[in-house]
């Protein structure tokens, strides 16, 4: 079952809700933008897996983790994949049970990828210098093996995700830290948690709102 759901400036959207582990249900969104010369994703997310999952997937038709933020199977390491390109970054801080936030950033101009876990950033590292270009799909639930599906339930999100942004810009330390902080920041200008327009997919094994 798909719906969509359009931004509604009266009603809050809090939180997505994904309750079970399965292969189906996922949120998609469709950016205008089709070429990206820099990227920072920031999301809010709640779960208590152990296992590898998919926080951010950015596909296109040449490449399937385009932008891709991946929790691997080691509890301190997560991967940034930028043009199917994967960085591995350990020593990162994932907790259970508790809201954290995680950030990415990649700039083509220098090639580089710095991640970031409640405000807490990586070493930086090189990754590729040519642009995201093409049609894009973001997934939210799932892993997308190729553009817009092929889905494992291994590698689904259980849990809870909010307050998504993506901008076509390095966001600078302090800005994320203010995110982090729920302090004022600038909105997505690509993605705009409060502006938010996106589909579910599987509508009945996912939920919104407020708790």
């Amino acid at each position: 079952m798909f719906i969509t759901l359009l931004h509604n400036p009266v009603v809050k959207l809090c939180m997505l809700v994904f309750p079970q582990e399965m292969n189906t249900a996922h949120v998609r969104l469709t950016p205008s933008r089709q070429n990206l010369g820099a990227v920072t994703v920031c999301m809010r997310y709640f779960s208590d897996l152990t296992r590898p999952f998919t926080f951010f997937g950015l596909a296109t038709p040449s490449y399937n983790n385009d932008f891709h933020i991946f929790k691997m199977p080691a509890r301190d390491e997560i991967n940034v994949d930028v043009r199917n390109i994967v960085l591995n970054f350990k020593g990162q801080d994932y907790q259970l049970n508790r809201w954290q936030s995680v950030c990415g950033t990649w700039d083509a101009a220098s090639g580089l990828v710095q991640l970031w876990v409640d405000g807490k950033p990586s070493s930086m590292k090189f990754s590729t210098e040519s642009n995201i270009s093409g049609p894009m799909i973001i997934v939210l639930g799932q892993d997308q093996d190729s553009y817009g599906g092929s889905f494992d339930s291994g590698r689904s999100f259980v849990g809870m995700i909010s307050d998504v942004h993506m901008w076509d810009y390095v966001l600078p330390p302090h800005h994320i830290n203010n995110y982090r902080r729920k302090f004022t920041f600038p909105p997505g200008n690509v993605l705009n948690w409060n502006l938010i327009e996106f589909q579910i997919v599987d509508f009945n094994h996912l939920s919104t709102g407020c708790y």
